[in-house]
């Protein structure tokens, strides 16, 4: 018969020694922990930091003032002309861009047209149909500079650009640059704009959004409430397991070929890059679907079948709205996913030269990760702050669709 164990003498040398080790490893960890986060949110805050500092030029446009004496240069027309339904067609007879062109002449010289960005004059044609008043007087309107020109008054070019700002730098001037919320793409950096590849990407999220939602939740509800135990569910679990870990760009090749070669389907539309991307999110939002079905506790069901609901009501009742905020915070993290890819959408077309943003899910479109890598491989200067100034909008973009998730997440959240 062994004897009784000794007790423990916490105050002996020994046992002290090893209480300061364990204090110490668990001081360690505690500043291990800390360092990594400290480290982490300085990465984060690096990237911002250069992302809003470069991106916030972006927003913003050199001009220069041109004065237009529209009396002596059209001939004396009224502002009747221009107003009621015939206006537009009416402006495009006057010559807008020869008018500003010939202003910039006078005032600026026979090189003055150099000076300036090749699509301001459109500017002029917007104020006219928005006053057109200002057609019966002499008025100074300001144009956007050449895009050398901007960059250099920013800060930014090359010597013989600031050589130019410092020779009008009295007549420079900033202004909040309107068209790159409201144009699209262009090949002139001072009249990009970003609302072709918001509007797109607008039109490919609520399609990814609006198959991959429903397809999703209801196979997680069949595979965790309905589907038999047996070796075939097995190897659904298994292929979804593996979709959701499948590069991105496979299911870019998979909408190639089956969209575009087999379909037929527009290339480049919202459409197909809706379909291409659900394809890539739907395992995301099975797995946490069905994660989220299992936690609800099954006390939940066995109270419902017991005062006599079906197993339809006990699923669509009780069971899905417990487990929805889980199934939402997939859909986040599947939606988020889905939002910054490129490499799947390129596979499809979706890097053509998108002048006029598209209208329906079959016209062709950009988004907003596309549009961002096509202006980073730009030579010229100006699209460098664009770049950084459709990040910011991707970011903005992402940031809202995630608040509004996660306040529906909490919204149908259930606490017991």
């Amino acid at each position: 018969m062994t004897g009784k164990r000794a007790p423990t003498d916490w105050h002996s040398d020994d046992m002290q020694r090893r209480i300061r080790k364990r204090y110490a490893s668990e001081r360690r960890f505690k500043a291990l922990g800390l360092a990594a986060i400290i480290l982490s949110a300085s990465f984060l805050a690096f990237l911002l930091v250069v992302m809003v500092g470069n991106g916030l030029r972006g927003f913003t446009q050199t001009e220069l003032p041109v004065e237009i004496d529209f009396p002596a240069m059209t001939g004396g027309a009224s502002a009747n002309q221009f107003t009621g339904p015939n206006g537009a067609a009416n402006l495009q007879s006057l010559g807008v861009r020869d008018i500003v062109n010939a202003s910039i002449e006078i005032q600026y010289g026979e090189e003055g047209k150099e000076l300036f960005s090749g699509g301001g004059w459109q500017s002029v044609s917007s104020q006219i149909l928005e006053n057109p008043d200002i057609v019966e007087t002499k008025t100074t309107v300001y144009l956007p500079a050449e895009s050398e020109i901007d960059v250099a008054y920013k800060g930014d070019g090359s010597a013989d650009a600031e050589k130019m700002v410092s020779t009008l730098d009295d007549k420079l001037t900033t202004g909040f640059n309107w068209n790159f919320l409201s144009n699209s793409d262009a090949t002139d950096p001072m009249q990009v704009g970003i609302w072709g590849a918001l509007k797109g990407s607008l039109i490919t999220m609520f399609i990814t959004l609006a198959i991959a939602f429903p397809v999703g939740v209801f196979s997680a509800l069949y595979l965790e409430e309905y589907a038999p135990k047996n070796r075939f569910t097995d190897l659904i679990e298994v292929s979804i397991n593996n979709l959701a870990a499948v590069p991105s760009i496979i299911f870019g090749l998979l909408g190639l070929a089956v969209f575009l070669n087999i379909f037929g389907l527009p290339r480049s539309a919202a459409l197909v890059g809706g379909l291409t991307l659900a394809l890539m999110t739907m395992p995301v939002i099975v797995i946490s679907g069905r994660n989220a079905v299992k936690a609800v506790p099954p006390s939940i069901r066995e109270a419902a079948l017991g005062i006599g609901a079906s197993q339809m009501q006990v699923v669509f009742h009780h069971v899905l709205p417990l487990a929805l905020p889980g199934i939402l915070t997939g859909t986040i993290i599947g939606m988020a996913r889905a939002l910054g890819e490129t490499a799947p959408l390129l596979m499809i077309g979706m890097r053509a030269f998108i002048a006029t943003p598209p209208s329906g899910i079959v016209e062709p479109a950009t988004v907003l990760p596309v549009q961002i890598f096509l202006w980073s491989d730009e030579v010229n200067r100006g699209f460098v702050e664009k770049t950084s100034a459709a990040i910011i909008v991707l970011l903005v973009f992402l940031l809202t669709m995630n608040a509004l998730a996660i306040y529906l997440r909490n919204r149908f959240e259930t606490r017991w």
